[in-house]
């Protein structure tokens, strides 16, 4: 009876883990269209309300779906402490093949209850014009000398979009994500570093490798330092992230391969880099396309610090804490029509530049905002977070059948050793009158589990 409570526990251990892998998204599409922005799967809907008297309250660590058409307000709440950091980001994800204008731009906006702001960021499409997910985020930082948003209370998100008269009036999708970072004990830095080496470190050497690109921040492919190889097809985007640790500086570029045809097609293909809290902190240069290679890189960046939040421009304070660092790389539909439907050869050179340093002295949990093992693994063999989660989930499942598999022998291995000691103990076993327990009835001695198994 024990083997098989035991064997009860672990079989539908491997059959819910088998509906965790069949639960995971599939990306599917078309052959030769651009892939679609994979949203989160566990993402709640939560529809913004137009007063923050309405507003419905983002949870630390939930994703939220929404979608806002042109001209929208919309407005959420978030519960703060006197103590945590608070990030809420902002996904704009309009349909592919709309029309997108130069300004027009996603708002977020952390305030108050009194209406004054905590922070706020834009992202516009810019010289881009053609739709593509865009994001940025906004924050509440802790600061000792600050006595603006410094307290617990409630606070409220704004999302805004603006959209000139020609652009298209569809809805963009919204994905939503907050985070808190826990503060640091006192004694920590307050101040914002004034140098760091910005020198670009030589080429990573080795082959390029190939490793396909991720349709969201969800479904990035994780990358580590050295060269990689893709594929994008017009109007695409395609996500990858990186680990960079404490201490440590992240160096990116962007090549676009080769094409047979004579054309042109001007910001043909965009660069940005985001941060853990898929805050935006920096684009590299637009690549215009006329067939023959081109090549773009981030700006030297500083090394992942602390401090660095204390810095008013974007590029600088977005390098606030370890993690995971994504890239988004989109190309314009435009080529299509100067050179054909046909992927083009995609190349990211990555340097992770110094020895990862310690972490600073949080007085909790990092939560999103540290490099793991597991983080180290996924980058080795190049795993988005729906991968790794397939990979744990047959982990567990290649476990728990190797222990369903090892309590059935075992308890086979006991029955069979029972059966065997009855025939020698039972003392009418050789002359057939034994009688009560052993007595041999004349069928076949029972080796192995009795028939209930």
């Amino acid at each position: 009876m024990r083997m098989q409570r035991s064997r009860g526990r672990v079989v539908p251990a491997v059959v819910a883990a088998l509906c965790v892998v069949a639960a995971l998204p599939a990306q599917a599409w078309a052959a030769g269209e651009p892939s679609p922005y994979t949203f989160e799967p566990s993402a709640t809907t939560l529809r913004g309300a137009v007063t923050t008297t309405d507003a419905g309250e983002l949870k630390p660590g939930g994703t939220y779906r929404d979608s806002i058409k042109p001209g929208g307000k919309l407005y959420y709440r978030v519960e703060l402490d006197a103590k945590s950091n608070a990030y809420v980001s902002a996904t704009a994800v309009p349909e592919l093949g709309t029309k997108v204008g130069y300004a027009d731009e996603l708002k977020v906006t952390l305030q108050d209850r009194d209406g004054s702001s905590c922070s706020y960021n834009t992202a516009r499409f810019s010289s881009a014009e053609y739709a593509r997910p865009i994001g940025t985020y906004a924050h509440r930082t802790m600061e000792k000398d600050s006595t603006s948003c410094q307290s617990a209370d409630r606070y409220y998100v704004l999302i805004e979009r603006t959209s000139a008269a020609t652009s298209s009036s569809e809805p963009w999708e919204l994905e939503i994500r907050h985070l808190t970072e826990p503060g640091v004990k006192a004694g920590g830095a307050t101040a914002a570093p004034e140098s760091w080496p910005s020198s670009s470190p030589a080429t990573p050497g080795g082959e390029a490798r190939d490793r396909r690109g991720g349709t969201s921040f969800y479904g990035a492919t994780a990358l580590e330092q050295g060269e990689w190889r893709d594929r994008i097809t017009p109007g695409e985007t395609l996500f990858y992230k990186v680990p960079v640790d404490w201490g440590q500086q992240l160096f990116a570029s962007a090549d676009l391969g080769s094409t047979a045809g004579d054309g042109y097609v001007s910001s043909a293909l965009t660069m940005a880099l985001f941060n853990p809290a898929r805050g935006f902190v920096d684009s590299a240069s637009d690549i215009s396309y006329d067939g023959e290679p081109k090549s773009s890189a981030l700006d030297p960046l500083p090394p992942v610090a602390y401090e660095n939040r204390f810095d008013s421009s974007e590029d600088v304070n977005g390098m606030r804490f370890a993690g995971w660092y994504y890239l988004r790389v989109s190309l314009s539909p435009q080529v299509k029509d100067e050179f054909g439907a046909k992927p083009l050869g995609l190349s990211l050179r990555l340097n992770v530049k110094g020895a990862a340093k310690s972490a600073p002295a949080y007085a909790g949990a990092p939560g999103d905002f540290q490099v793991t093992d597991d983080d180290m693994n996924a980058a080795e063999n190049g795993l988005s977070t729906p991968a790794a989660a397939k990979s744990d989930t047959m982990r567990l499942v290649a476990a728990a059948g190797i222990g369903a598999g090892t309590v059935l022998v075992l308890g086979l291995g006991v029955w069979t050793l029972v059966a065997r000691r009855r025939a020698v103990v039972d003392p009418g076993a050789e002359s057939g009158t034994g009688v009560g327990p052993g007595h041999d009835s004349g069928a076949p001695t029972q080796y192995g589990p009795p028939a209930a198994w």
